[in-house]
């Protein structure tokens, strides 16, 4: 089937009149009268009509996209999120790239707030858009051709993930998880959507976090979480490969809009900083750990955890070369982390007093 360009903007519905026709009507067949028709009517309640006649009786013909982008265009106008569905499934299952349509099937799944639609519509056009993405351009316009297929493909990854974020049901956040991963394994969006994804794997989630790491090197989430579950598991050298592997994916990576990269770079910084407290490596793990603080503030269970082992490591430093300055600065940290309630807590108030003790007066 013949490919069908929106020549607006991505979010702004297509108008009928600059649809591209790019292939030859045959009026002498009971189809090419019906196209012909359809594009000499004025009347647009009878161009309806007449396009949803064509839609029923050919549903894969080589214009059924571009009646189909047309008709879709009116029901979404309308607000009749229904029909432009029914529309759009139609020709979408049968067609190699009928990327526009599958664009505004997307859409009209999203009006009619049907997360299964919008799933399979969605996993549709961006397979689409891949595959037209390979294809080398020949020309200027084709370029542009190409420009628009890697924005719908990329709205397609969008409706994805937002679905995902709208979804209450962990089985539904899982099902649109994998969906995204399906529709693009290396998808940005699929980047945001890691951390609800693995949270509602549950058990799963450690095994799958490693298995999305090694998959996309940039997947930056994946890896903290692969690096929280190593923490957990007292596996330090793994928390310190994640954690540096996250560091990298962040610095890397494209920046992504609602991405917030500082915060967790914030957190890699933290696991690289535990990590290799756990190992006696004290240097680096000051280092990264007050590299961290700044970002991890508002998580008062990880802040606690990064005072704690910044007020082992300086203690521990200070104590090797008899620096009794950087001895109180440990002395600090352990008191601020003894001022938080969490599993450390009780630890730093004992180290604090000791350390108290051991300087205090002299």
């Amino acid at each position: 089937m013949k490919r069908y360009l929106l020549t607006l903007v991505l979010l702004v519905l297509p108008s009928v009149a600059q649809q591209r026709q790019n292939f030859t009507i045959n009026v002498g067949s009971p189809e090419g009268q019906l196209l012909q028709n359809i594009g000499q009517e004025a009347d647009e309640a009878k161009k309806v009509a007449m396009m949803q006649e064509f839609l029923d009786k050919y549903p894969m013909h080589e214009g059924a996209g571009w009646v189909c982008v047309q008709l879709q265009a009116v029901y979404l106008n309308q607000k009749q999120y229904d029909k432009a569905l029914d529309a759009g499934t139609k020709v979408l299952d049968s067609s190699p790239d009928a990327i526009d349509v599958g664009l505004n099937t997307i859409k009209a799944a999203e009006g009619k707030d049907d997360p299964e639609a919008v799933k399979k519509a969605a996993v549709k056009t961006a397979q689409i858009a891949r595959k037209l993405e390979a294809v080398k351009p020949a020309d200027d316009d084709a370029k542009a051709m190409l420009e628009h297929d890697k924005e719908v493909g990329n709205y397609a990854e969008y409706a994805l993930y937002a679905a995902s974020l709208k979804a209450k049901d962990p089985k539904a956040v899982v099902e649109l998880g994998d969906a995204l991963e399906e529709a693009n394994p290396k998808s940005q969006y699929l980047w945001l959507a890691t951390p609800n994804y693995l949270r509602a794997l549950g058990a799963k989630a450690c095994v799958t976090a490693s298995k999305m790491a090694a998959a996309d090197s940039k997947n930056g989430e994946a890896l903290l979480y692969a690096a929280d579950c190593s923490w957990r598991a007292s596996r330090a050298d793994a928390v310190v490969s994640s954690g540096t592997r996250a560091l990298e994916a962040f610095n890397s990576r494209p920046k992504v809009e609602g991405g917030n990269e500082g915060g967790k770079i914030g957190m890699a910084n933290f696991y690289i900083g535990v990590g290799n407290s756990m190992q006696m490596k004290y240097g680096p793990a000051n280092r990264a750990l007050r590299a961290a603080l700044p970002a991890i503030k508002g998580d008062s269970a990880i802040y606690a955890n990064a005072l704690f082992n910044l007020g082992l490591a300086n203690y521990t430093l200070g104590k090797a070369i008899g620096d009794r300055g950087q001895m109180r600065e440990g002395l600090k940290y352990f008191e601020e982390s003894a001022g938080i309630t969490s599993n450390v807590q009780q630890q730093a108030s004992r180290n604090a007093t000791l350390i108290k003790q051991e300087i205090g007066g002299k």
